[in-house]
């Protein structure tokens, strides 16, 4: 027979995980939309635009919490209950929740839903521990989540006369929204009705924390919790540089704040530093705020933009370029400034590929942000401080704004949106793309040193 005529069965159409991955979020973007834009998911009459359920649907399925318009009183009951399970579905994943699916009806999982589930959930460790690991991720949150409802329903029930059912929704949606680091709020001023409450602000706090170090973390902590030194270096990087993290914000936060008699000023010594502990938590990703930022110094902004820029734990609903990715970026720079060939923390050196992994992400990072704060400035009526600070926010979907979101034209609201879905998105898809790109070359090239400072 001819060569010719010999033909390779054509491939059935499949996608790549990363592209899996957009889809996923895409899709649960569109439901949003489409459960949002029916009448009865607002107050008013009528349905609500679609630039609003667009919007509004884009910051809750990347866990965003941006608002275009007051969730209090925009949005009914069944429009809040929406947007809450569209948080809870982005904060769980839409590949994860997939995965769960497939492991419900058929108890199997093959070989490419497990990669795309990994990607995900961005583990490295064996494919054959992805259904211990999406156990544990759904008991995980679902247990947090349940502690900090219970505490957040009996302060709103025994302390703030609520009726029972009403305190309990507003556990409900602060609860979720705090673990899955979503800023989305039942009352018009957010928690500034809570500012001194710290019984009310720590479980809130709590729950930002424990979500946003990522899944794999508390993975090895449950595992190996006695034995500190067997923890993997990401593991390790995680905590130390959360914990860094959070007591600079705090200092800083507190410190530029303490006399402002707009933010913290007017408060008590206690009052002050909760809420510069809670200011601190909060931009690393949730954008839950007892503080009208437009009220805060340029000086405080700034901070704030760093920390969220930087964001939180990878597998976790928080977004940012990660601490892992800004702890390697430190630490390029710790061993250059010592002209050391390698790049190491704790006793283990980091390979070559995860550098220019992290330097890749942290490059598009703030090329994404740069250009999205030049078109706001350039489209709408804002100083570059206040461009720049939404810009952060929605690239690192923490949520928090100067009060601005709901006055940009559309075109502002348009850009946002693809920086909550490039934020929430494209550090997943990049990463997995370059891993899965990455390959051995059997060659190398001549070296020459260009001229660098």
């Amino acid at each position: 027979m001819r060569r010719g005529f010999l033909r390779t069965p054509a491939r059935p159409f499949s996608l790549r995980p990363p592209q899996v991955i957009v889809a996923g979020f895409a899709a649960a973007v569109l439901l949003g939309v489409a459960l949002l834009s029916i009448p009865a998911a607002t107050e008013g009459p009528g349905g609500a635009p679609f630039t609003t359920a667009a919007f509004t649907a884009v910051s809750a399925v990347t866990v965003t919490g941006l608002v275009a318009v007051d969730t209090a009183t925009y949005w009914s009951p069944f429009g809040q209950a929406v947007i809450i399970g569209l948080v809870q579905l982005g904060g769980l994943g839409i590949v994860t929740s997939a995965s769960i699916l497939i492991l419900v009806v058929s108890r199997r999982v093959g070989l490419r839903g497990r990669l795309r589930a990994q990607a995900e959930v961005r583990t490295s460790g064996d494919l054959a521990s992805l259904r211990r690991l999406t156990a544990f991720i759904v008991a995980f949150t679902f247990a947090v989540e349940a502690a900090v409802v219970a505490a957040l329903t009996l302060r709103l029930w025994l302390g703030y006369d609520r009726s029972f059912g009403r305190a309990l929704w507003e556990g409900i949606f602060n609860g979720v929204g705090a673990f899955n680091q979503a800023g989305f709020s039942l009352y018009s001023d957010n928690l500034i009705g809570f500012a001194t409450d710290a019984l009310i602000l720590v479980p809130i706090a709590l729950a930002v924390i424990i979500g946003g170090v990522g899944f794999p973390v508390w993975l090895e902590l449950r595992r190996r919790p006695r034995t500190p030194s067997r923890w993997t270096l990401h593991t390790k990087l995680t905590l130390v540089t959360t914990f860094a993290l959070l007591v600079i914000g705090f200092i800083m936060l507190t410190g530029l704040e303490w006399g402002n008699p707009d933010t913290l000023g007017g408060e008590n010594p206690a009052g002050k530093l909760l809420g510069g502990f809670f200011a601190a938590v909060t931009a690393r990703s949730a954008g839950f705020n007892t503080v009208d930022y437009a009220d805060m110094g340029t000086d405080s902004l700034l901070v704030t933009d760093l920390l969220m820029f930087v964001g939180g734990g990878s597998a976790s609903p928080a977004g940012g370029i990660k601490v892992t990715t800004f702890a390697i970026l430190l630490l390029i720079v710790w061993a250059e400034l010592r002209s050391e060939r390698e790049v190491a923390a704790f006793e283990r050196a980091i390979p070559a590929t995860t550098l220019r992994q992290a330097l890749t992400v942290a490059v598009i990072a703030i090329n994404a942000v740069v250009i999205a704060t030049l078109i706001l400035v350039a489209s709408n009526d804002l100083g570059l401080s206040s461009g720049l600070f939404e810009s952060v926010s929605a690239f690192s979907t923490t949520g928090l704004s100067t009060g601005v979101t709901g006055d940009l034209d559309t075109l502002g609201q348009a850009i946002l949106m693809v920086l909550m879905f490039l934020g929430r998105v494209g550090p997943i898809t990049l990463g997995v793309a370059l891993v899965l790109r990455e390959r051995e070359r059997r060659f190398s090239h001549p070296e020459e040193r260009p001229i660098v400072g």
